[in-house]
């Protein structure tokens, strides 16, 4: 079973809009409670496997402008972030 910690990212959880934070802890309990697997199956979270520069992390969809990006080893959640996503920077 997987256990996400969010200490990393607390402080910058506060700084997202409410709407976004609420949906990082709903996919953190769904993928404590569910397993990731099930949770990647949900087409809603249009939860890929990202390319280049990025390659080996995994998305998933907040919002149109929020990711949460994370990175998986030894079948354990290690990393989890959320970015802004700003179509100006492609």
């Amino acid at each position: 079973m997987y256990r996400v910690d969010l200490r990393l990212v607390e402080k910058s959880l506060l700084k997202l809009p409410p709407i976004i934070c609420k949906k990082v802890i709903n996919w953190v309990t769904a993928v404590e409670q569910d397993g990731l697997e099930e949770v990647r199956k949900s087409p809603g979270l249009h939860d890929e496997p990202l390319k280049g520069k990025l390659y080996g992390l995994r998305s998933v969809r907040l919002s149109k402008a929020y990711r949460l990006i994370y990175r998986i080893e030894k079948g354990q959640i290690i990393e989890v972030i959320v970015v802004g996503v700003n179509k100006h920077e492609y």
